[in-house]
């Protein structure tokens, strides 16, 4: 494979969008790295990506704000003058109920999770057109693709349902311009942000017993970028050990 190919990751400074970043510098691309606020965390990532990938950058941005996605994809065709992947990855999370939710905070995960996606797919299809292929990747969240009662969550899962609506279409709308465009749902992946006590008990409800890891993750999405998944477009890509189905 080329190694000319590139790739954004937004939120991709740990967790999840880390171990994406990593995978794809492995399978060739430059990586650029994005990241909000935790420079440190981004930083190690680059450092961790530059060792297979010298040419990866980390870009500071907000894809939360229209400006914030517009300067990410603009900085990364000033730099590379192409872009194949887009990794919708950034999205806080949040616990509370409708009663306790702020309008603050409905509009920070909507924002977060939702508009991001929308923000950075509007600045990167003009790329992706003119170059007449590209590849964009949603992350979901657990069966995001049942519009169901969320009491606890209801911000979050607003978002990602959302989500799903927002790949679907740009997979229906884009792909005569040669661009796939799929949502990959993770359930229960064990992170830094996992606690001891959700180790200990989350395994029992799930099926295959165990959490799962955030290689799980970027396996699938490696999978999805490959030219063994060249005809799959508009899918839902649950990996959640069998929940809930």
């Amino acid at each position: 494979m080329s190694d000319e190919r590139v790739a954004v990751v937004t939120g991709s400074g740990k967790g999840i969008g880390r171990a994406i970043a990593e995978r794809l510098a492995r399978d060739g691309y430059r990586v650029v790295i994005n990241y909000r606020r935790d420079a440190a965390s981004a930083h190690e990532t680059l450092n961790a990506v530059q060792a297979v990938s010298p040419e990866s950058v980390v870009l500071q941005a907000d894809v939360a704000t229209p400006n914030g996605a517009r300067e990410l994809i603009e900085k990364t065709q000033t730099q590379f003058g192409r872009l194949d992947v887009l990794v919708n990855n950034a999205g806080p999370f949040l616990v509370k109920p409708v009663f306790d939710t702020t309008v603050e905070e409905w509009q920070e995960i909507i924002d977060g999770n939702l508009s991001s996606a929308f923000y950075c797919i509007k600045a990167a299809l003009p790329l992706m057109r003119g170059q007449k292929s590209g590849h964009i990747i949603n992350l979901g969240s657990l069966n995001a693709e049942n519009a169901r009662g969320a009491p606890t969550t209801v911000a979050y899962n607003v978002a990602k349902t959302g989500l799903v609506v927002l790949t679907k279409s740009v997979a229906r709308s884009e792909a005569r311009h040669g661009i796939r465009c799929n949502i990959v749902n993770p359930g229960f992946i064990e992170t830094y942000a996992t606690s001891d006590a959700d180790k200990r008990e989350l395994p029992s409800i799930i099926p295959l017993g165990k959490l799962g890891h955030v290689e799980d993750i970027s396996n699938l999405v490696a999978y999805l970028l490959s030219e063994q998944a060249h005809y799959i477009t508009g899918s839902v890509m649950n990996v959640h050990g069998g929940l809930w189905v």
